[in-house]
């Protein structure tokens, strides 16, 4: 990132925090090299990432009315989904107590009655099970040195599936190492009818695990996709290129 300017640096326990500005985008990061989010200030409601642009693959198979986010980092979820339907009641759940004051502070983070801030511990916050179920769970749990190995744990998925509606989803996003992790598909597969992943160009492996099976075709999740693109205003057809079921 040697041609942006460093615009905010602070410290907390679990490492370095700096944010980043080249002009036209903000770049939240947590180590060396390392684009946690990524904000088009003209257009933050696009996602610079591709993992986080398929993890919206999930709007294909619903219109959730509630989601939790677990991992807040510069809100790039947020603003997606909010373009996708203001009304959708959000609860974002972050470790980091700077994080969030960051994400407010420099990445224009859409507050509002319907988005709901939590500074904990998700899996803490999952253990409590103490807010109303959802139509969504996303994760995007990460650290300095990477994923946060709770996420792919037995005990992690049990909770999210507890968290949900019955006919509710989860996104989880991981490492394409991940695609090969039959211990993780044996979790899901425990709680979900329907499991299906995307392996983005970023090298991440984007999970998507339903509670009941879904009546999509390709010719019909295309056609959706085509739709799903207007609405949030990026195309979603290299990402559904790479999308199938996990099995």
């Amino acid at each position: 990132m040697s041609d942006m300017k460093l615009l905010h640096e602070t410290q907390d326990a679990l490492g370095p925090i700096r944010v980043f500005d080249d002009g036209t985008a903000r770049v939240l990061s947590f180590g060396d090299n390392d684009e946690q989010s990524k904000l088009l200030k003209a257009a933050p409601h696009i996602p610079q990432h591709t993992y986080v642009q398929a993890m919206l693959l999930i709007l294909l198979f619903c219109r959730p009315k509630s989601a939790i986010v677990l991992g807040l980092g510069g809100g790039a979820l947020i603003h997606a989904l909010r373009r996708f339907d203001a009304g959708i009641k959000l609860s974002a759940v972050e470790l980091r107590e700077e994080v969030i004051a960051l994400a407010k502070r420099f990445f224009q983070l859409p507050l509002g009655k319907k988005l709901n801030i939590i500074h904990q511990d998700a899996n803490q916050f999952l253990s409590d099970a103490g807010h109303k179920k959802v139509d969504v769970i996303f994760a995007d749990m990460y650290v300095e040195k990477g994923i946060d190995k709770g996420q792919v744990s037995a005990r992690f998925i049990g909770h999210c599936a507890a968290q949900l509606k019955a006919d509710g989803h989860l996104v989880l996003n991981c490492w394409k190492e991940h695609s090969q992790d039959r211990e993780l598909l044996a979790h899901l597969q425990v709680h979900f009818k329907e499991v299906r992943a995307c392996l983005t160009g970023g090298g991440n492996w984007v999970v998507f695990a339903a509670k009941v099976p879904q009546d999509a075709t390709a010719s019909g999740l295309k056609a959706a996709a085509q739709d799903l693109s207007q609405q949030l205003d990026f195309a979603l057809g290299r990402s559904l290129t790479r999308f199938g079921p996990w099995e």
